[in-house]
This record gives C-alpha cells, sequence and structure tokens, in this order.
C-alpha cells in the first residue's frame, strides 16, 4: 500500500504534512488540523521556509478542518484558509469562528460536536484548551496568552483517542486534558519551541522538545505525533530535538515519524483503551 497521502483513506492513520499541518484518517472521516498550503514566502514577522510535502488537491474530500487559531499564518496561511473556509466544517474557537465565518463553528473549551461515520457510529470532536506561551505571559480581556487556541480530542467508540495540541505550552494545561478527557492513545504535539522576539521576551510559544515528552509522559500516551517543528523559521527546535529528547527521558519508543506527507499507520501500533 502506497505511504504517501493520497484520497484513498486509511482505517487509521496519521499524516504531518509539514509545519502545523496533520491529516488524520479515523472511523472513515478525514481530518485536517491546521491547514497551510502556501509556497515558502514571507507572511508579516513570519517567514515560511518550506511548502507542504502533499498539496491540498491530493487530499480529496475532507469531512472536517480543525483550526487551532486563525491569527497566525503559520497556522493557517492564505491557501489554507481557502482550504478550510471549502470544507463542509471547520472546528475552531468561539472567536476564530466569527472572524472565518461559514462554515466555522465555534466550540468553547470543553464543548464538543459528534460527527457521524460512514459506516455508522461517530467521532465526537472535543474542544480543549491550549495556551499560546509561558504561564506568566500577557492575557488578554479573555484570559488568552497570546490570543485564543483550542486543542481538540477526537474519540469514538473502538477508536483510539487522538488529541491534537494546537499551539500548547503549557504543561498545566497538559494535565487539565489527562484528567478531564479518556486516556490518550495517540498525541499529535505541536513543537518546535516557535519564538518570536517580539513576544514573551522571545520565550517559547510552544512546547519544547524537552516539554514534549513531559507532556507525553503525562498523558501516558504510547504513541506520539510531532508536528509544528519544520517549514517556517520561527521553529528553534528541530526533529532532531524531538528524538534527542524523548531518547534521554526514555520514550524514544514512544515517538512515530515518517516523512512529510507519508502516513503513520495507527491500525497496528494502537491498542484502543
Amino acid at each position: 500500500m502506497n505511504d504517501r497521502v493520497s484520497p484513498a483513506r486509511r482505517p487509521g492513520a496519521v499524516s504531518v504534512l509539514g509545519g502545523p499541518t496533520t491529516v488524520i484518517d479515523i472511523g472513515g472521516l478525514r481530518l485536517v488540523a491546521d491547514p497551510t498550503f502556501d509556497g515558502p514566502g514571507e507572511h508579516g514577522y513570519l517567514t515560511k521556509t518550506a511548502g507542504p510535502a502533499v498539496g491540498e488537491d491530493a487530499l480529496g474530500p475532507v469531512d472536517a478542518v480543525l483550526v487551532s487559531h486563525d491569527l497566525h499564518p503559520d497556522n493557517l496561511d492564505t491557501r489554507g484558509r481557502a482550504f478550510a473556509l471549502g470544507s463542509p466544517l471547520v472546528l475552531t474557537g468561539p472567536a476564530a469562528a466569527r472572524r472565518l465565518g461559514a462554515p466555522a463553528r465555534g466550540l468553547p473549551a470543553w464543548e464538543s460536536v459528534t460527527l457521524p461515520r460512514p459506516s455508522g457510529g461517530t467521532v465526537t470532536v472535543h474542544a480543549v484548551p491550549a495556551q499560546h506561551g509561558p504561564d506568566d505571559g500577557e492575557r488578554d480581556e479573555q484570559g488568552h496568552v497570546n490570543c485564543e487556541v483550542t486543542g481538540f480530542v477526537l474519540t469514538g467508540e473502538g477508536l483510539p483517542t487522538v488529541y491534537v495540541s494546537g499551539d500548547n505550552a503549557s504543561l498545566a494545561v497538559v494535565a487539565e486534558i489527562a484528567r478531564r478527557m479518556p486516556p490518550v492513545d495517540v498525541a499529535v504535539l505541536f513543537v518546535g519551541a516557535a519564538r518570536v522576539p517580539s513576544k514573551m521576551r522571545g520565550r517559547p510559544l510552544t512546547l519544547t522538545a524537552q516539554r514534549a515528552g513531559a507532556a507525553a509522559s503525562v498523558l501516558g500516551s504510547p504513541v506520539v505525533v510531532a508536528a509544528h517543528c519544520d517549514g517556517w523559521a520561527h521553529f528553534s527546535e528541530t526533529r532532531s530535538d524531538i528524538e534527542q529528547a524523548f531518547d534521554d527521558a526514555g520514550l524514544a519508543g514512544r515517538l512515530r515519524t515518517a516523512g512529510n506527507g507519508e502516513w503513520i499507520d495507527l491500525s497496528h501500533s494502537v491498542t484502543v483503551r
């Protein structure tokens, strides 16, 4: 079977296309998180260094797009926005949904929406918190660090529970998710230790490699997929840094790696708990 993403759907698989953009095939559905399909170039104060390994035309129809936040182009660039708004459903935070308009639906943290599976049953998408910067970062009127960001947890009968972190830097948030959600079988962690000199004194706005290892321990996830660690100049840590941090923590066996645009098959590596 071809290991590169195509319109053909997998029973259960994850692929990182580059940057944060992740394709998730689960329960007969295809979901795409944080689509970024522009080529390399300047996006205001951020620089994109590489385009996606697979373009949007190669994905075929999708059932929903998960947008952690819409205000930063490394999570939703121009072509990614067009892709999202051309999908049947966009799930995101309430403020982002108001800005994006239809077909976006805003989910406050801990609320959920249920999607029907083609062969019967459902996949439930739960919105969970994310904190886009350090614990002492300046907060807006709604209490958000940097901006509103939403993570997602996917659940369904007989399916692995999948967590998509979005741009989160807080282990306290991860611990709250571990406490309130079902055990996470697959954690898609946005890592890369994103740094912008003008924000938070240049401190990490997303998980560092070391904190990603700690998050995996807190969640107890047997499978971890790293996203959001290449394709943009402000990502300060690479996949090699992540692999080293997981090895240092004795967690190398949990980290699943593949080339961008290649599938990580879940059917043989996850036992549903």
